[in-house]
């Protein structure tokens, strides 16, 4: 028998590429796990080529490390044909393996496949010697051959289906199995080349015609790494890929969700919103239409809630919000909604069994939001208005409930508020006639239909004109000239009331301008902010904008704040009119006496002047306290260097009272009636006319 040698440099290399074509093959059967579609097939082609090349390499590296004392060559179709045994064998083990479920039984019949294939390739490369005389196979050593090539591809299915999943360290997993398995290969491979036995004499046949073995293991070797490392590079970076792309799939996913929370959620309380809400009314709606039932629409609204929000500050009235909010949601059932819509405003979605039911759940949300909250230290009290509409009878679509409920809860509000009440068509009408006239309103600003009526003041001890008081109407193409309190209240309610106020101040201080170039520069003008006004950032640089426009000195312009809006928030205030006061603007406390007075504050408040409200001068003649209150009024602004104006003057006897107090103007019906600034000019002429003749 010929004597054999193993170059032990190749031993080791075919060992290396033995384990690196196992640890490729693992890795494939990951990205085969995680791929779909038309992807799986791709990496079985590409991984069956690439796995088939390096098992078959590390065979055909071994062969080259085996010496015998004459020529070798090989023969080049068997050697190719062996090839392909390999290929094919690795596809059929990688297609085994992309299946979700693998049974036992498969996995086993996959394994003697693929140990034959593998034993096929093997004996099919060694065939390519073409010896002569034939190889000589010793049958117990073929026989554990086999029995370690099935061995190996059961061992070698078995952890790849375990492997196949991205878990924590897979990779670490994936290398100490490469081991085994390129282990078991080479076991299998060099224990076929101890079956071979090769007779004296024998002669290689592919040894003139076949390929030579001079320098083939290094090309095979540079091939087969280059196969290997190229597919493991890829499968690696195709792997990061998807991990990444998984990244962002999830943080798109968070930031889906995260969006749709918001879109549909409100921020400060959690609840949902009002495009919530309206889904799910529509989706109580089919399911009454669909299988009968009722429900409730039950539209609340907090009273009391805005002085509580402009004594304590907004950080406050959100966290009383968020209060509120949660003690309504502990009240009511699950398949309820409770939705925040705006503000201080509340919808509550009810499913209802029987019609009584929803006077009982108003009736206890109205209890728990009567009940005192505590907010920062703060012991606060507000209550509760609800307007409840009912499905079916008050509505066809959830915006037609919603504006209903919205009715009965302003009717409510009007009956005493902290109650609820059922709506009935007659809220509807009244409702309908609220909205044509915010439209209105909205349209009277766009089209410059309001103006000014100016209203007269006197020097109580000269009877001279030193100004006026510039009152808004709104001239409406229906019902003709609205007065304030036809408008006002709706316009505060919306917002609208900051346009119209720039508008009133803008042209105020116009015709002011006009006064001042015609000889009147002793007069003032004064306008009147509303509580919103006061509030709104913007009103000192409106105020400047509005004076600078029209070249008005600033001290010709008065503008007039209600005692209770002045001390809602005093240290607030008094920022505000320091800085107007620093401009140079005159600012008086309307309808002092009214309100909640502090002298403490009053005493620091940069104003020029203290108005008296008309409640206590209309009943000075007949009512004895008012007289006192006026008297004690007059002595506090003169203690404190104020001027001293008294509105609503209608008789004589009340212009002599109060000149004699020591008022320092006078102004109302009696000494002349709010006019447009024509007539309001001619008035004045007239007065002083007619005056200038009594004196002589």
């Amino acid at each position: 028998m010929l004597i054999g040698q193993y170059t032990f440099s190749l031993v080791l290399i075919s060992v290396l590429v033995a384990i690196l074509a196992s640890y490729t093959a693992l890795d494939l059967v990951g990205r085969i796990g995680s791929a779909t579609g038309k992807a799986v097939m791709m990496w079985i082609g590409g991984g069956a080529l690439s796995m088939g090349i390096g098992i078959w390499s590390m065979h055909f590296i071994g062969m080259l490390a085996f010496q015998l004392p004459i020529d070798l060559g090989f023969d080049l179709g068997l050697t190719l044909l062996s090839l392909l045994i390999g290929i094919l064998s690795s596809g059929f083990a990688l297609w085994l393996v992309s299946h979700e479920r693998v049974p036992v039984l498969h996995i086993l019949f996959g394994a003697l496949l693929m140990g034959l294939g593998i034993s096929a390739m093997h004996y099919t490369g060694m065939a390519a010697l073409r010896m002569q005389p034939g190889i000589d196979y010793d049958p117990t050593l073929f026989g554990v051959s086999l029995l370690i090539a099935v061995g190996a591809s059961a061992a070698a299915l078995c952890i790849a289906l375990r492997l196949r999943r991205q878990t924590p360290y897979v990779r670490l997993a994936r290398g100490g199995a490469a081991i085994i398995m390129g282990f078991a290969i080479v076991g299998m491979h060099y224990t076929g080349m101890a079956a071979a036995g090769f007779p004296d004499g024998s002669v290689c046949g592919a040894a003139l015609t076949g390929l030579r073995t001079d320098g083939l293991d290094k090309l095979v070797l540079v091939t087969s790494l280059a196969v290997l490392s190229i597919t493991l590079l890829t499968s690696v970076l195709d792997a990061r890929m998807e991990a990444r792309t998984a990244a962002l799939s999830q943080s798109l996913s968070e930031a889906n969700r995260e969006l749709t929370q918001l879109a549909l959620h409100d921020t400060l309380t959690g609840l949902p919103n009002r495009i919530l809400l309206a889904d799910r009314i529509e989706q109580a709606m089919r399911k009454v239409d669909a299988h009968g039932g009722m429900f409730a629409v039950m539209f609340m609204d907090l009273d009391g809630f805005k002085p509580v929000n402009d004594a304590f500050g907004h950080h406050v009235g959100d966290q009383l919000l968020r209060e509120v909010a949660l003690r309504m949601r502990e009240n009511f059932h699950r398949h309820d909604t409770l939705a925040r819509i705006g503000g201080d405003e509340f919808v509550l979605l009810v499913e209802l069994e029987e019609l009584d039911d929803v006077a009982t759940v108003a009736a206890r949300q109205v209890s728990l939001v009567a009940r005192p909250f505590s907010v920062q230290d703060h012991d606060l009290q507000v209550t509760v208005s609800i307007g409840i509409s009912l499905y079916p009878g008050n509505g066809q679509s959830q915006q037609e409930l919603l504006m209903n409920a919205d009715a009965a809860m302003y009717h409510a509000k009007s009956a005493g508020k902290n109650g609820y009440s059922f709506f009935d068509a007659s809220m509807n009408t009244n409702a309908r006639n609220q909205l044509q006239l915010l439209q209105d309103l909205r349209a009277g600003l766009r089209e410059g239909q309001f103006c000014l009526h100016y209203q007269p003041k006197f020097s109580a001890g000269t009877r001279e004109p030193v100004g006026a008081e510039a009152l808004v109407r709104w001239n409406h193409p229906q019902h003709g000239l609205l007065m304030p309190d036809k408008f006002i209240g709706l316009a505060e309610k919306t917002g609208l009331i900051i346009n119209i106020g720039e508008w009133v101040l803008n042209e105020a201080c116009r015709q002011m301008r006009v006064w001042y170039d015609g000889g009147f520069s002793h007069w003032r003008i004064a306008v009147n902010l509303s509580a919103l006004q006061f509030c709104h950032a913007g009103l000192v640089d409106t105020v400047a904008r509005a004076l600078a426009t029209h070249g008005l000195p600033a001290n010709c312009l008065t503008l007039e704040i209600t005692e209770t809006t002045a001390m809602n928030d005093a240290d607030a205030s008094m920022t505000v009119l320091q800085k107007l006061s620093d401009m140079g603007v005159d600012l008086s406390i309307d309808d002092f006496g009214t309100g909640y007075s502090s002298l403490m504050y009053l005493k620091r408040l940069p104003a020029n002047e203290l108005k008296i409200d008309r409640g206590f001068v209309r009943d000075l003649e007949h009512d004895s306290d008012d007289a006192a209150i006026v008297s004690a009024i007059v002595a506090l602004g003169q203690a404190l260097n104020l001027r001293i104006v008294a509105e609503g003057v209608e008789t004589a006897s009340q212009q002599s009272f109060l000149t004699r107090l020591g008022c320092d103007s006078l102004q109302g019906y009696l000494l002349g009636h709010p006019l447009p600034a024509d007539r309001f000019m001619a008035d004045i002429s007239a007065a002083q006319q007619h005056e200038s003749e009594n004196t002589h």
